[in-house]
């Protein structure tokens, strides 16, 4: 019998249900509208007057905010394309902790002007190395773009200003009032080298009720819960913290215990009640005041907490037992039993306070500079206080970036058009097909300013072009003024809206990495889902 050949052609290679896209119409510029898609979710939410984004995720919780963070976390975008724009955007929220928007809306608009390009025949590997020139000529430009520095990392003053741009991109209308909050929190736990600052001390605690102008910072650690003790104070007290449950150690093994009278049956429970006394008034006698654990605590061990007048304390989150290790000083202990003196906590101050309706725990230092500090956000609604936290993330990253390079640029999308002012003068001076690119790489930058215009209702073509005859006539720190009706203009460094160096050279790498990574691909092959065909529903059916 003769062998079958199959027909030829790509499709003939591979098996059945594989799709195969290629050349610039099936492939790239299918990836670019389906980046555009995205980009232009997230960018109305860019600046002060960004809109909110109601999400409902798979879970359906609902979020209302406008952290391009959340909002792209909180979408399931499976387009492979996106996808990549998506982890670049991650990348830049993992590593700088803010920027996430500006990574989205300006590789979206990179691409964008790209398609352009290829539209008018450039060939993908010309674009691809003119905007990886274009992007090494405006990491240089930016260096030397600083109008200002943070001179003392732990000066309030000097805190402030960077603090009060961050939050009010995210919370307009309120920065007067959290910045300030941010940056006396940072400064309780700021390290004598502020290089060495770190976001995890600084912790948020959300209580529902009261208003937004009732957030408070506190020093020390807040839980959101009262003591399972009677008592609810300790002073200068030691802590011993547990991951293990307290209560009757239960055994692995299965028994049958034969009891012939009522006193076997009471001396067999007087046992295990005399082995938990034991345990508990051992961990009494070696000096502590205060028992944490991260599981249950029990009946039976509750009772005796209470006999030697110990405070217990649930607290189930395992980053927060962590981050109480550290405030205390403490190794949490896997088994039940007295702490050795090295493996005890200390605290000055235990004390359950009211906040709101709610009581909580506060673990405070008195006299040493504390290692952690609380801010505790009130608010009327989960969701508003939830923005408010997102708001607060992103002052206190800013404040680390700023830790570790204390440079300032103009914001309110003046840095931008400044470089994309210089890079036009670039490309003028350059020879060969490149100077297309770099053209269009300075173009996709006015976006920034751009949109901070349309957010705020104004006309983005003449704020644009205002911009340049500022920068034109030396004026590097003339912003878009989104609170203006006539001028449109406003002295960046004379208002004090700065942005931190760090997140917006970050950003233009890691935007002009995804858009090349984009552009570089021409052929999309995919092969066929895994699962069978899916089972029809039988309306009739009849579940009796």
């Amino acid at each position: 019998m003769a062998m079958k050949i199959p027909k030829s052609g790509f499709t003939q290679l591979l098996k059945d249900g594989y799709k195969h896209m290629q050349g610039l119409d099936e492939a790239v510029f299918r990836n670019i509208a389906a980046i555009k898609e995205l980009t232009q979710i997230t960018r109305t939410s860019l600046g002060p007057n960004g809109r909110n984004k109601m999400v409902i995720n798979h879970l359906e919780k609902l979020f209302v905010t406008n952290d391009a963070a959340t909002i792209i976390r909180e979408l399931e975008v499976i387009h492979p394309a996106a996808k990549l724009l998506v982890m670049a955007s991650q990348q830049q929220e993992a590593e700088v902790g803010d920027g996430t928007n500006l990574v989205i809306v300006f590789a979206g608009e990179l691409l964008q002007q790209a398609e352009y390009l290829l539209r008018m025949g450039l060939h993908p590997s010309d674009i691809i190395e003119g905007y990886r020139v274009a992007s090494k000529k405006a990491l240089e430009i930016i260096e030397g773009l600083a109008i200002d520095t943070v001179k003392d990392a732990s000066s309030e003053a000097e805190l402030t200003k960077v603090v009060q741009t961050a939050i009010a991109s995210k919370q307009y209308g309120y920065e007067g009032l959290l910045a300030p909050l941010v940056v006396e929190a940072a400064l309780t736990v700021m390290p004598k080298n502020p290089a060495n600052f770190n976001v995890d001390s600084i912790r948020v605690v959300k209580i529902l009720g009261g208003s937004i102008h009732d957030t408070k910072v506190v020093k020390g650690m807040v839980f959101g819960r009262e003591p399972e003790s009677v008592t609810t104070k300790a002073t200068k007290a030691k802590v011993a913290i547990f991951t293990c449950p307290l209560d009757v150690a239960l055994t692995e093994t299965k028994g049958t215990v034969l009891i012939h009278n009522a006193s076997e049956m009471l001396n067999f429970s007087k046992g295990e009640e005399s082995k938990l006394e034991e345990v508990i008034k051992e961990i009494a006698d070696s000096g502590v005041k205060v028992v944490v654990t991260g599981s249950g605590v029990g009946e039976l061990a509750l009772h005796f907490l209470n006999r030697y007048n110990l405070l217990a304390l649930k607290v189930l989150s395992k980053f927060d037992l962590r981050r109480l290790c550290r405030v205390t000083g403490a190794t949490a202990l896997t088994r039940l039993g007295a702490p050795m003196a090295e493996e005890m906590g200390y605290c000055e101050v235990v004390e359950t306070v009211e906040i709101g309706s709610d009581r909580c725990t506060v673990f405070r230092q008195e006299e040493e500079a504390t290692k952690t500090a609380t801010i505790v956000i009130r608010g009327g609604t989960q969701n508003a206080i939830d923005d408010i936290e997102r708001a607060i993330d992103d002052g206190v990253n800013v404040i680390k970036a700023v830790a570790k390079d204390n440079r300032l640029l103009a914001g309110a999308g003046a840095a931008e058009i400044e470089i994309a002012r210089q890079l036009q003068s670039v490309a003028e001076k350059t020879a060969g097909l490149n100077q297309y690119s770099i053209k269009k790489f300075a173009e996709a930058l006015e976006v920034i300013p751009r949109t901070l215009a349309e957010n705020a209702g104004l006309d983005s073509t003449e704020i644009i072009s205002k911009l340049y005859a500022a920068h034109a006539q030396g004026k590097a720190a003339a912003g878009v003024d989104i609170e203006s009706d006539e001028n449109g203009l406003i002295d960046a460094k004379e208002h004090e809206i700065f942005d931190a160096f760090a997140p917006k050279h970050h950003a233009i790498r890691m935007a002009t990495h995804a858009t090349l990574t984009v552009l570089s691909v021409d052929q999309i092959i995919m092969s066929k889902p895994a699962g069978g065909p899916k089972v029809k529903e039988n309306k009739d059916w009849d579940e009796d």
